[in-house]
């Protein structure tokens, strides 16, 4: 199965708006949102089957029984995170946001009072009938987004043997569910958007990518905005060899679609035509076809 994942190197260039497109246009049969801090790609891939959800256990976190605690305060006195507060009401008790797992108050508590306990960092959901849909929600305060990635990206592949074509929708910037996102992929594909902040983060997603090998193109959104910026990303991708799939308009009706749930190849508008040939010549560099002018 070929995998296309589509990222950003900053939020609000129009990465699930071209992805969403490209799910349409492709028919795919399985997709996933990767974004797991902020999915909204359900917002418009709208799903009426049941949704199997599953939570997801991140690191476990310490938990103090009061029944046995001796109020001696090694704990708190020896967590580099200050996770454990004490209040003379209810005595020590731990901010499971601040508490990192470490389980050095469960070794140095001499009353056994302290336990690493499984907590729920998000939750896994998969939507299945025409289509396979794998995505999740991060909790706020958990910090294991990348393991997170991964179950989304496992339980797409579980769930779509027998299927071609994969599409995933990524996370902005270069951090962990990025990392997480471009492992194993075929091929990526970074929407730039022509203002100085967005061709900055275009290149440091660029030399993230590079690191893995992975096969890159570039398409320019809202290109229309900024002739110059767009001018300088495509002589940036002519100079380091990076195919260039192309640019699509601002386009006021495309913010009208996406407002509505809808796609911006469902409507009538000047973003949904171009969108369609960025699709055309990323699907040729995805098959290792030739690129269309």
């Amino acid at each position: 199965m070929k995998q296309l994942l589509i990222l950003s190197g900053k939020g609000g260039t129009g990465k699930t708006t071209v992805a969403s497109a490209f799910i349409k246009l492709a028919e795919a049969k399985a997709y996933a949102d990767c974004d797991v801090d902020a999915p909204n790609l359900h917002l418009i891939m709208k799903h009426k089957s049941d949704v199997r959800k599953t939570d997801y256990t991140g690191l476990p976190k310490a938990v103090i029984d009061p029944g046995l605690c001796r109020s001696c305060g090694i704990c708190m006195t020896n967590c580099r995170f200050d996770a454990i507060q004490y209040s003379k009401k209810s005595g020590y008790s731990v901010d499971l946001y601040a508490c990192e797992g470490c389980s050095v108050c469960e070794a140095l508590c001499p009353a056994q009072a302290i336990s690493m306990n499984s907590i729920a960092a998000g939750e896994l959901k998969l939507y299945k009938n025409d289509s396979i849909f794998s995505t999740a929600q991060l909790k706020m305060g958990s910090g294991t987004s990348g393991k997170l990635v991964t179950e989304v990206k496992n339980q797409l592949k579980e769930e779509s043997e027998g299927i071609d074509l994969s599409i995933i929708d990524g996370s902005p910037g270069i951090g962990c569910p990025v990392i997480a996102s471009l492992s194993g992929v075929d091929m990526v594909l970074i929407v730039a958007e022509p203002s100085i902040s967005g061709i900055s983060d275009m290149e440091r997603i660029i030399n993230t990518a590079d690191k893995f090998q992975v096969k890159t193109a570039v398409c320019i959104n809202k290109y229309n905005t900024n002739l110059l910026n767009s001018d300088k990303i495509i002589r940036y991708c002519q100079k380091h060899n990076i195919p260039y799939s192309g640019r699509i308009p601002y386009d006021k009706k495309a913010i009208k679609a996406i407002n509505n749930g809808l796609s911006i190849v469902e409507i009538d508008c000047s973003s949904g035509e171009a969108v369609k040939s960025v699709y055309r010549n990323t699907m040729d560099l995805l098959y290792d076809l030739n690129v269309r002018s």
